[in-house]
């Protein structure tokens, strides 16, 4: 069996989960997620704790196993703490707002960007040129912070762009005469 699904979950005050045939739902103070089972692993919720145990001893199996408790993990910290993405505008000129489920974004192009915020994300904007993504579901949120992203990927020469708060930027060096 995965070393990552052979971990417990332990559930914290305030999760509730119930478990399925087919599905596992984890209730939380900021919402509700929902996760498909597969066949191939078993869940139990044992007093506030969540085992998986694999139904045979596939490769398949052992690496569902391992997968679904790293889903179930991420569910159970989405409704507990949620999650939050950090990005940075850097650029002269760049900047950002937030207008209720809507980002405009002004990257330098002829046209102001608006992005469209899944239901479920809040976006905030601290400053002109800070934007934070939060909500319950990592991969949605993760998604959406990838996506405005992609509208001015940082550029290798100056460093311009849109990027994550904690990435590095290597900039490389102009061409000399």
């Amino acid at each position: 069996m995965s070393r990552v699904g052979k971990m417990p979950i332990a559930l914290p005050s305030g999760a509730e989960v119930s478990i399925t045939a087919d599905a596992i739902t984890v209730k939380g103070p900021l919402g509700t997620l929902s996760q498909r089972l597969n066949s191939l692993v078993k869940v139990a919720n044992d007093k506030g704790t969540l085992s998986f145990e694999v139904a045979n001893d596939s490769h398949e199996a052992n690496a569902m196993s391992g997968t679904l408790r790293a889903l179930v993990s991420n569910m159970v910290n989405g409704v507990t703490k949620g999650f939050e993405k950090k990005l940075v505008l850097v650029g002269v000129g760049f900047r950002a707002q937030a207008q209720g489920d809507k980002l405009n974004l002004s990257l330098g192009f002829s046209h102001p960007i608006v992005h469209q915020m899944p239901q479920g994300i809040k976006c905030e904007v601290p400053t002109q040129t800070e934007i934070i993504i939060k909500g319950i579901d990592r991969q949605v949120v993760g998604q959406v912070a990838a996506e405005i992203r992609g509208y001015r990927e940082p550029e290798p020469y100056k460093g311009k762009g849109v990027r994550y708060a904690d990435e590095v930027v290597i900039l490389k060096e102009t061409k000399k005469k």
